[in-house]
């Protein structure tokens, strides 16, 4: 095993042990990098070599006097080209920040960097993070990681690519609509949408209403994905809705568990939603992992009506989305994306009522939501309801199903599959569930109670032991990087 197969925490092992050093590690992945990311463009922003090796220099020598800054000590990271990392270009894929250069570093930022993590450089995510095909006019297209002609999803879709290829060995992501899951699921990774609140967010325009969109971890494996959600995760007075339910120490505390959990499969809601062929068969056999394993899967039926919720989304997500983006559409409208301006458009004609509405059914949904977790402990669903798209293709207008094609009225109606965690605020950890015929990737969600966060990583700790063939399935031998 190389040097940049390790997983996070047996590289940090090997570090502290002085197995390895942070300059030996450094090297390892700079190395790796430049290999491979040419030809996938998920890492961006990526700093001088000179200058991260002179910081891996300065933690070997704080571990030889004895001093270690954390359990990330010596570990390159990098982050979504969303997060201000002091002194790094946060563009957010938009030409209008293209020479944005933070003075400080986000809470993220600081809360990894506290454990001695190094910065390398930024993922790469699509404009503004809209849409689950990562590509802008700043940086270009990140090709998927068993197929570069393919899309690797969104919005967090460099973080996907970079950790399925050791480019890094964790990664954050950020998810409003699936932008953890999504990416995951197309790049054969674990990536978790916690707990509404469970990872608090600074700087941010809006503390209060700005309740769909969280951070999050990614990660090749469930301890590491739970270690770096724990180092995430815990309250901020800076954002007044985070959590603080957890004990100190609870990611090492963690173990599988699966057996006897009432595990709810929701499927594709009865046909409400269209899926490609294949999609419900993979899922079906990452399921039929979950029975061996001892857990009681059984169909769930929903409790509430998948177009209302839909409708729902629809208000919610275009107040959110333009809240945000309104002073860049008039800063320089001609520059934005035209789903940006979109969103934005279609919340010019919504009034405060129409939004309290839109809360009120929110409000709802949460409440049948919980009468389905009467009968189960687990939901789960898939990640996608296509495979992952030629990379040329800006989203699916069309999603063919096996009894026919089922045309799109939005840009993200094909992602429709990721919102119900979303809009009810539960955990959500998309976990692996094969492969097509192509070799493409696919993933499951394990939906979990509200603030169920523990009990959806045991699961996925259970599931991890059982789906070793899958994670085994190494892109680099699909097709070659090195010709």
């Amino acid at each position: 095993m190389t040097l940049t197969e390790l997983s996070a925490q047996a590289l940090s092992q090997a570090i502290h042990s002085r197995q390895y050093a942070c300059r030996e590690v450094m090297q390892a992945y700079l190395d790796r990098i430049g290999l491979i990311n040419p030809r996938f463009n998920a890492l961006v922003s990526l700093q001088p070599a000179d200058a991260l090796l002179r910081q891996a220099d300065e933690c070997d020598q704080a571990l030889a006097r004895g001093h270690s800054r954390g359990w990330l000590h010596g570990i390159p990271l990098a982050f979504k080209d969303l997060v201000d990392v002091a002194g790094i270009p946060t563009t957010c894929g938009s030409v209008l920040l293209r020479d944005n250069i933070p003075s400080q570093d986000a809470l993220l930022v600081q809360r990894l960097k506290a454990q001695g993590g190094l910065v390398i450089g930024k993922t790469n995510t699509p404009e503004w993070a809209l849409g689950s095909n990562t590509f802008n006019p700043v940086f270009g297209a990140t090709g998927n990681a068993y197929n570069p002609a393919h899309t690797a999803g969104g919005s967090s879709g460099g973080a996907a690519v970079a950790l399925a290829h050791r480019m890094l060995p964790l990664a954050d992501g950020s998810d409003f609509m699936g932008s953890l899951r999504n990416p995951a699921a197309w790049n054969n990774v674990f990536g978790m949408r916690p707990s509404q609140g469970r990872v608090p967010a600074f700087p941010t325009h809006d503390v209060w209403v700005n309740q769909l969109s969280t951070d999050g971890p990614m990660a090749r494996h469930v301890s590491d994905l739970a270690r770096l959600l724990e180092t995430m995760s815990g309250f901020d007075p800076r954002s007044p809705l985070s959590l603080d339910d957890l004990p100190v120490g609870w990611s090492q505390q963690l173990r599988p568990h699966a057996k006897a959990l009432r595990i709810g499969w929701l499927g594709d809601l009865n046909g409400h939603l269209p899926m490609e062929d294949g999609i419900l068969q993979a899922c079906e056999n990452g399921l039929q992992r979950l029975t061996d394993l001892g857990a009681l899967v059984e169909p769930a039926k929903a409790t509430f009506s998948p177009e209302a919720v839909w409708q729902t989304w629809l208000a919610w997500r275009r107040v959110l989305t333009a809240s945000r983006l309104a002073p860049m559409v008039a800063r320089g409208r001609e520059a934005c994306k035209e789903e940006a301006l979109w969103e934005c458009d279609q919340a010019i004609g919504m009034t405060a009522n129409d939004f309290l509405q839109a809360s009120n059914e929110r409000t709802a949904f949460y409440q049948q939501m919980l009468t389905m977790f009467n009968d189960h402990d687990v939901l789960v669903m898939p990640s996608a309801q296509v495979w992952p798209f030629a990379i040329d293709t800006r989203w699916p207008s069309v999603i063919h199903t096996a009894k026919g094609a089922v045309n799109m009225d939005t840009y993200h109606r094909w992602m429709e599959v990721v919102l119900y965690p979303s809009l009810a605020g539960l955990p959500s950890l998309n976990v692996p569930c094969g492969f097509n015929p192509q070799g493409l990737p696919m993933g499951m969600q394990l939906i979990g109670k509200p603030r169920g966060d523990l009990a959806v990583l045991a699961l996925g700790l259970a599931y991890e032991e059982a789906i070793g063939d899958w994670l085994s399935v190494n892109n680099d031998t699909i097709f070659s990087c090195l010709d």
